[in-house]
């Protein structure tokens, strides 16, 4: 299945990269629009008339403009809801959405770009001290995760059950994150292996921050 989809993103950005996974594992084809966040392309008057927020991912369906990845991807899931990224019961579904809000909630609202950059320009914060702010908050949020995983007897090979859901959707990225801020990843050995079990999947690889077009920029 194919859309004329495209999206405003940034190699870099998190909830851009949780955002190309949903698409990709939907089978939606979409154009890939970069805005560099580092040259602050985010903040021009082109893409303030885009998204007023001056925040990235906004997904254009070519009849209104999404922003909010949460929202973006609930919209792809009620929109396209096969393949399925949550499960079909109750139960499953509120343990994979809670997977899914220990990154999105907790972990990183308050590592983004625009929390780094406050803390670089109001408190001086170097690279020393960015890489241990962003440490605490993945590591607690990772040691709640791991918990989860390993609580759950019935886990599969993904963050629930035995295909992707959600929880890998947002999991993924913030592996990602976790290596950039230079955090040891080896004590979670059950989160590396729904990592080992996301990378076999082209939807996951294809949207690799290092796999994107302005990745060199």
């Amino acid at each position: 299945m194919s859309a004329a989809f495209r999206l405003y993103n940034f190699w870099r950005s998190g909830t851009s990269h949780r955002t190309r996974i949903a698409l990709n594992l939907k089978g939606l084809s979409y154009e890939y629009i970069a805005v560099h966040l580092g040259k602050e392309a985010h903040l021009s008057a082109e893409f303030k008339a885009i998204n007023p927020q001056q925040l990235v991912p906004a997904l254009d369906t070519g009849e209104q403009v999404l922003i909010q990845s949460p929202a973006i991807i609930e919209w792809l899931e009620e929109k396209y809801p096969t393949p399925a990224l949550l499960p079909a019961d109750a139960d499953g579904r509120a343990k994979v959405r809670a997977l899914a809000a220990i990154v999105g909630c907790d972990v990183h609202p308050i590592n983004n770009r625009r929390i780094l950059e406050y803390l670089r320009k109001q408190f001086g914060a170097d690279d020393a001290a960015i890489n241990a702010w962003a440490g605490n908050w993945i590591s607690a949020g990772f040691d709640a995760y791991e918990a989860f995983l390993a609580a759950d007897t019935r886990r599969g090979r993904f963050s629930y059950g035995d295909g992707p859901t959600l929880a890998d959707v947002y999991l993924i990225p913030q592996i990602e994150s976790a290596r950039r801020f230079k955090v040891d990843l080896s004590r979670w050995p059950l989160i590396a292996q729904v990592e080992a079990a996301c990378m076999e999947l082209d939807a996951f690889r294809r949207a690799a921050p290092s796999a994107q077009p302005d990745a060199a920029a």
